[in-house]
Parts: structure tokens; sequence; C-alpha cells
């Protein structure tokens, strides 16, 4: 068997309104400049740009999933075995605020066989004036205080905000209570075991009601709040407000142009924060660029042409990279993010 290429993973895997009733317009736009009509005329909230998962599978070689082509040959794809191909990627546009979430650790006894943890990063891509994230509890908060709180408006205020702009980078540790913001524009990778689904606990939603089709109403039903298991995952005892920050974000304002350029946001020995879940790079400008990796990566583009192997992503497409194909990025005028969680070996 030769060794898988590099390959385009279907620009189609989007969530309903239903799922993701904060969404907007942004990724229809997006992937419209490479030519993507989108079904339906609805608001998106995500894209799900490379994912092993049955519930969203990314589709490869003419409609079959990205899952059974890795399972085919699992140690070319991710440098180990089908376990290691633990990779998500997501395009995610909030035209509204998300609910507060937390996720828990792997480790987690309350994780059932069938369920994950769920370590994620944000790549802020674009972002309203004045628009925020929320990241952990503000110095101070008790549990207690939370415990009071959560079931109403008052918890935004024990929440830590901050403001983003477009070249922002966090690491979301897991345990750490968090909420993308009203006009937040991100790529997301996720780490997440395959066959399993990466848990979420809600403590808050934002007192908002739905119909059936995801849309607001006040006559709508709230979605699911999981508020006993959320307090329970959370790290209280861990740093918060701008200690937390200083430890898992990174500003590098907009992606430049000129010359093929590597920026290390996370993973890395030579730069970008410290994490043992994820390595992410910003690629830029025009040129010839080398990523090498040990695990499945993917190269979401947004802005220019990221090309391998005569293979062309514009923006909104993503291309998924084998562990084993070691050869070289060519990039016109590009914005695009590297995304890998490196196979267990590495780690």
């Amino acid at each position: 068997m030769t060794d898988p290429r590099p390959t385009l993973t279907s620009p189609d895997a989007i969530t309903s309104l239903a799922r993701t009733p904060w969404g907007g317009r942004r990724i229809r736009a997006l992937k419209a400049r490479s030519g993507v009509a989108l079904p339906g005329d609805f608001p998106i909230g995500e894209s799900w740009e490379l994912s092993l998962d049955a519930t969203l599978p990314s589709r490869v070689d003419g409609g079959r999933t990205l899952a059974d082509v890795v399972a085919e040959a699992p140690r070319a794809w991710t440098g180990g075995a089908l376990e290691d191909a633990e990779l998500l990627v997501k395009l995610l546009d909030a035209d509204d605020d998300l609910s507060v979430q937390v996720h828990p650790a792997d480790g987690d006894a309350r994780l059932g066989p069938t369920e994950s943890g769920k370590p994620e990063c944000w790549y802020v891509v674009d972002a309203s004036p004045g628009a925020a994230i929320y990241l952990g509890f503000s110095p101070g908060v008790s549990r207690r205080g939370v415990e009071d709180a959560v079931r109403g408006p008052e918890l935004a205020r024990c929440l830590h905000r901050v403001e983003v702009q477009p070249g922002d980078f966090f690491v979301i540790p897991p345990g750490t209570p968090h909420a993308i913001g009203r006009g937040v524009f991100v790529v997301e990778p996720q780490r997440v075991r395959p066959g399993r689904s990466g848990v979420t606990y809600r403590f808050y939603d934002w007192d908002r009601t739905y119909d059936s089709t995801g849309r607001v109403t006040p006559h709508g039903a709230r979605r699911t709040l999981h508020v006993e298991a959320a307090l329970a995952v959370v790290d209280f005892e861990g740093p918060r407000g701008d200690t937390l920050l200083r430890a898992v974000h990174r500003r590098t304002g907009r992606a430049g142009s000129g010359d093929a350029r590597v920026e290390w946001l996370a993973g890395a020995a030579s730069g970008g924060l410290s994490t043992p879940d994820f390595r992410v790079a910003r690629l830029s400008g025009t040129g010839t660029l080398r990523v090498p990796g040990t695990g499945l990566r993917a190269v979401t583009v947004l802005d220019g042409e990221v090309e391998a192997d005569g293979v062309v992503a514009g923006p909104g497409r993503t291309l998924a990279l084998p562990s084993v194909w070691d050869g070289s990025l060519g990039v016109r005028d590009a914005h695009a993010i590297l995304s890998e969680v490196p196979a267990r070996a590495a780690r």
C-alpha cells in the first residue's frame, strides 16, 4: 500500500440551527470565496473542518469518511494507532453569546466509557469592536458565590471578561469555565478521543428559550443545563484573572504578508504556549514552508491559498496531512492555521 497523501476535507460538515442557535453568517461568506455554496440560508454556528466523529464526519475521496480512510492505514495517518487520531478542528462563528460551560479532564471519574475530555484552543479570526470571551471565574469568587449566582444572569458577573482582537490565541484548560461572546469568529482545534464524545457541561445559557428549530422565542424551551456536574469539575484552586491569562493567551495581531512564515502559537519547543495537547501554528505570506509533525495535521485556510502535493485549499477549506507526509506547503498570500494533536509517543 502506498503512503497516504494530503487531501481536502469536505466543506459542508455544518451544524444545524437547532444545534448551534447562536450562529452567524461568516462561515458561509468565507467558504463562498472558494466557490462553496452551503445548503440552506440559516445562520451557521460551526463547520467541522477535520472530524473523525460519526456525529458530523469529514468526508474525502469521493464521499468516504476520513475516519474510514485513517482506519485503513492508522500508523501512516497518525504516527501510531487509530486511537491517536484525536484531532477535531472547527470553524465557530458566534453571532450571540455561547453558553457558559466547562469540560472535564480525560481522567475524570464521572466520564462514561463512550465519553472523553475535550481540551480545546481558540484562534480569533475576526471580532466585532468590543467583542469578548469569558475565561474562568474572577479572582475572589468562591464556589458558594457561584452556586448562588449560577441559575441567573448574576453568573456573568462572576466571570473574567477578556476583550479580543484578530490574532488572539487561547488554550482552554479542562476545568476552566468559559464562553465565546457574540461577535467572535474562531478556529477551534479540540482533542477528542476517537469513538467517544467530548463532554460539555453547561452552567448557564443567558435565560434564552428556543423553538424546535433553534430560533430564540419567548415561548420556547430552555437548553439543558448541567449545573451540579459543571461545579464538580471546575478547578476552583487554579489560577484566575490576569494570572490565568498570562499562561493561556498569546496576542499575535493580524497575519502579515511578505515572505512565507510559521508562527508557533502552542506546543512547539521553538515557541508558543505550553500544552501537551496541541501543536498549533499560524502560516502566512507567500513562499514555501516545512511543517514537520508526528500526528495527523490539519491546515485550515482563512485567506489566500495553501498547496500540498498539487492539492490546493482556498478560504474556508481544510487540508488533512498524514503523519508520514513530510513535504513542503506552498503558500500564496496565505493566512492559515495548522493544528495537530501529537502522537502519544511524542507527548
